[in-house]
């Protein structure tokens, strides 16, 4: 981490200001090349956070580049722990590029994406857990999805794994001292005391397993599929869910053929909603394509929403596209209900099981409010609300924990079957590295470039 780094931290584009940061030991060095001030002439002459007014300068050029604010930061109080410089330019794409330029003409290096949280991880500042919660505030798309990100910067989830790793800890300690000192009546209380633990080190971890699923919701979104032959109301209803014209609506069949994604917010649930071409069979070329990834991406919604036109009588498609659902959370809409109806909705129940039945009109808006109440009924028995301060959202977390819970789970049946403890303590350090992934204490190098390849430049 020699490098000195520099990148624009704000989006490109039209705006009232744009930041460039650096970040390393020359940031104030380069910093005083490309700055002239109004009163304090020089970066260098000014104190540790105080911000300056001045003009950035190419003096190659006796150019004046941009009017800023500047401010210098000296570590370790900073975000990376380092020396640091952010430039406050005015908005736009052509001020923070040259400012950028300059610095990198200057000495200093373009950051890789995710550099200066990583160098935040690296330097003690963050764990693994709150650097990876970094990016998810930043693609937060509800207020609930922001308050769990937030929560797991502060520090939520760390604490959380380094409660159970400190109780493993402790019983690889027991288990080694027994190992060492073969005393009988040690050896017996080791495998009492190991059980009495083991539990609470699978309970605590199972605990954190069940709010993943809520945590992937919030992370990710809702993956939620709108499904139904052509005409039936597809498209007016995700213009109904969005509250805007989002779609191409008439009354021409198969309108719709590409696959539409758009994300909702329905009371803190994060919808990512897909319309799907209409399933039917079709000798157009373009609507088959399209009706073959709707069927596709049936397979990996979490959600299925299913539009079925009341005024028309069950189709070869209807029975097909039941036959899609049939595995799949799903709801029922019965549309077009202020026209005659045609259907019979205790045959329909009888095909569709289980599954909900609504009834709507996308005309009148009927049933839209209902629709939204039985999403929120589905994934969180009604209760928006997060039941846990520690909520985890993120897969490679889950897939972490998963393997901590089978380690935890083998060590326990051993100590129940008196297995030998150098054995058990084999299962009881794969338990403690694995969790340790999740905070970044046994992570490897490879997946830490994984993990921040995946954030954006400047942050």
């Amino acid at each position: 981490m020699a490098d000195t780094i520099a990148a624009i931290s704000t989006a490109i584009g039209e705006a009232g200001i744009g930041i460039v940061r650096m970040s390393g030991k020359e940031s104030l060095n380069i910093g005083s090349k490309v700055f002239k001030g109004n009163k304090i002439e020089n970066l260098k002459d000014g104190r540790n956070r105080e911000l300056l007014y001045g003009h950035i300068i190419d003096k190659s050029k006796d150019q004046i580049i941009d009017e800023v604010l500047i401010v210098y930061m000296k570590g370790p109080y900073t975000y990376t722990r380092e020396d640091m410089v952010e430039i406050y330019c005015h908005g736009g794409i052509i001020s923070v590029k040259k400012v950028l330029e300059l610095l990198l003409n200057e000495g200093a290096k373009l950051a890789e994406p995710g550099e200066f949280t990583k160098r935040a991880f690296l330097n003690g500042r963050l764990d693994l857990s709150q650097a990876e919660a970094v990016i998810d505030i930043i693609r937060s798309k509800t207020d609930k999805s922001f308050q769990v990100s937030l929560d797991q910067l502060e520090g939520s989830l760390s604490k959380s794994i380094k409660e159970i790793r400190n109780i493993l800890l402790e019983m690889i300690a027991h288990v080694e001292v027994s190992i060492d000192f073969p005393d009988e009546d040690i050896e017996e209380v080791a495998y009492e005391d190991l059980e009495n633990s083991g539990r609470i080190v699978m309970e605590k971890i199972e605990a954190l397993l069940n709010t993943a699923e809520r945590g992937k919701i919030l992370r990710y979104g809702l993956n939620t599929v709108i499904l139904g032959k052509p005409n039936v109301g597809k498209s007016s209803l995700l213009n109904a869910i969005l509250r805007e014209n989002r779609a191409i609506v008439t009354d021409i069949p198969g309108t719709t053929r590409d696959i539409i994604e758009e994300y909702v917010n329905i009371d803190g649930i994060p919808l990512k909603i897909i319309d799907t071409a209409g399933i039917r069979d079709t000798e157009d070329l373009v609507e088959k394509i399209g009706v073959d990834r709707a069927k596709e991406t049936v397979e990996k919604a979490d959600l299925v929403i299913v539009v079925f036109d009341v005024s028309r009588e069950l189709s070869e498609e209807d029975y097909h596209i039941i036959e899609l659902i049939q595995d799949k959370k799903a709801i029922i809409l019965l549309n077009k209900t202020d026209l005659p109806n045609k259907y019979d909705e205790k045959f329909l129940k009888e095909l569709v099981r289980d599954k909900e039945i609504i009834t709507t009109s996308m005309t009148t808006g009927l049933g839209i409010d209902i629709l939204e109440k039985s999403i929120k009924n589905m994934f969180y028995s009604g209760e928006v609300e997060i039941f846990s301060d520690t909520v985890v959202t993120n897969i490679r977390h889950k897939n972490q924990l998963e393997k901590a819970y089978k380690n935890i789970a083998d060590g326990l049946t051993a100590i129940k079957s008196y297995v030998p403890l150098d054995c058990i303590e084999v299962d009881l350090k794969n338990c403690w590295e694995n969790l340790g992934e999740i905070s970044g204490d046994t992570v490897g190098e490879d997946i830490l470039d994984k993990i921040f390849s995946e954030f954006c430049i400047g942050k």
